[in-house]
């Protein structure tokens, strides 16, 4: 076989593979369920990287989806460790002035979880009792945005995980746990060891959007993105994930 006929062969053989598609590499940390959890094998699962898995697909990429602490995520997006976040993050001013945001792809509230024997029933409740949650989260920006404009008179107590917070409040060392609703509900309805123990006192009323954080200067990615979830919500997959993850 000459040179010149295997380099043309070589060629036509390249020519008809499929393209590898583009790799997107997504942080999530998993510490904050039913949106974004580890499964039984040690991987990132839940409702977020389901979502942004479907969301790549559709824009004809992969999303390679890795666990990282919340209390460096933004910080590994700064440092180009990841092209995109996607761990329950709300669209806020601030965070705007930083980062770049996709449409929205879920509405969420702020929920306070108690003991089933608190007498808390309504914010005005908590004055002088201590109200925990995951740092740098709306839920504490929310608790502390009320202390300081609404004198709500409550403590604040921050922790690396939603999960330290509620495992304090079940043993008696703080008196509530603000966060998303759907964590709350899962916490106070559905995880066992905590479910017989807790229960929700209220939702509030004010509306957050999650949506998927990237760099400013990644426009083109923040297009495709953008596409892939008008895809995933027309073709219904947004409905399946939602049945699958959040559904009662």
């Amino acid at each position: 076989m000459s040179k010149h006929f295997l380099f043309a062969l070589l060629a036509v053989l390249f020519s008809v593979l499929p393209a590898r598609a583009e790799t997107i590499v997504v942080a999530a940390d998993a510490t904050w369920p039913p949106f974004e959890m580890l499964d039984e094998n040690k991987q990132v699962a839940g409702y977020g990287p389901d979502y942004i898995r479907a969301v790549a697909r559709e824009a004809g990429m992969e999303a390679d989806v890795r666990n990282v602490a919340w209390d460096g995520i933004f910080s590994a997006l700064g440092a180009n460790q990841c092209d995109v976040i996607a761990s329950s993050v709300t669209v806020t001013p601030e965070r705007q002035l930083t980062m770049a945001f996709t449409t929205p792809y879920f509405e969420n509230y702020q929920a306070l979880v108690v003991l089933k024997d608190s007498p808390v029933e309504k914010l005005a409740d908590l004055k002088d009792k201590t109200v925990g949650g995951q740092i740098g989260t709306t839920g504490i920006l929310y608790t502390q945005r009320l202390n300081d404009t609404q004198g709500l008179g409550a403590k604040v107590k921050t922790y690396d995980e939603v999960g330290l917070a509620m495992e304090d409040m079940k043993n008696g060392r703080i008196d509530a746990v603000m966060c998303d609703d759907r964590v709350a509900k899962f916490y106070a309805e559905r995880k066992e060891g905590y479910a017989e123990h807790m229960r929700v006192a209220f939702i509030t009323d004010e509306v957050e959007y999650f949506a998927f954080a990237l760099r400013k200067q990644d426009t083109e990615l923040l297009d495709k993105l953008n596409a892939g979830i008008a895809a995933v919500k027309d073709k219904g997959i947004e409905a399946q994930l939602q049945a699958k993850w959040l559904d009662d």
